[in-house]
């Protein structure tokens, strides 16, 4: 694992409170499962119907029909459950997800999110995406700040056909921790090493910078 990822990772794993219900995205917001104290006793939910996600299993001992929606082998903790589809769903749509957690391809200054197709590719579908940050109390943006190519994925306002408006709360990147209000883009937190100058170069949305930015670095 990338130090960057890991630095996302831990700090959005900050997001969650005692006794959640919590949602990882495939990819990088999955890893955040490493970071979340048992204290806390959160509980991860995956839309293909399980409450209590556990770490992924020892190679050799995977059960094909305990997977992630991202069909990844994964194990169930204690007091763990499943259940079907409409009762998945209902969870998502209903508000009872605490934390949301999800990558992006584009996030914007109105808190839209694309996340799911770039036009002229092969992809299966939005999938749950949309009830998820729809339906969260609380959805966190986990993903690295550019494009391979160095272009932002923090834009004025999204090109990419959406996943759902006005529904982003934080953005968590390698250069530091952003909230999305109805002013637009605050700058919260900065990564060690990162200025203020750094992370508005690689942004297009004019972030607002308070007088006092915390550290990413916990």
């Amino acid at each position: 694992m990338s130090d960057a990822r890991e630095l996302i990772a831990k700090r959005v794993a900050d997001f969650f409170e005692a006794g959640n219900l919590g949602n990882l995205g495939i990819g990088l917001p999955t890893l955040v499962a490493n970071y979340l104290p048992a204290a806390k006793n959160v509980m991860l939910h995956s839309e293909n119907g399980f409450i209590g996600i556990g770490p992924n299993p020892e190679p050799g001992t995977e059960d094909k029909d305990i997977v992630n929606a991202g069909g990844m082998p994964v194990t169930i903790v204690p007091g763990g459950v499943a259940f079907d589809s409409s009762m998945s769903f209902g969870l998502a749509r209903g508000g009872h997800v605490d934390v949301s957690v999800l990558g992006a391809l584009e996030v914007d200054e109105k808190g839209n999110l694309a996340n799911w197709n770039v036009p002229g590719k092969l992809v299966p579908g939005m999938g749950g995406a949309m009830d998820l940050v729809v339906g969260a109390k609380k959805v966190v943006i986990a993903m690295e700040h550019t494009q391979k190519d160095g272009s932002p994925k923090i834009l004025n306002k999204c090109t990419l056909p959406l996943t759902a408006v006005g529904v982003v709360d934080y953005i968590v990147t390698e250069l530091g921790v952003m909230e999305v209000t109805d002013e637009g883009i605050v700058l919260r937190e900065l990564a060690p090493g990162v200025s203020v100058v750094d992370i508005q170069c690689k942004t297009e949305a004019t972030l607002i910078v308070p007088e006092t930015i915390g550290s990413m670095e916990r």
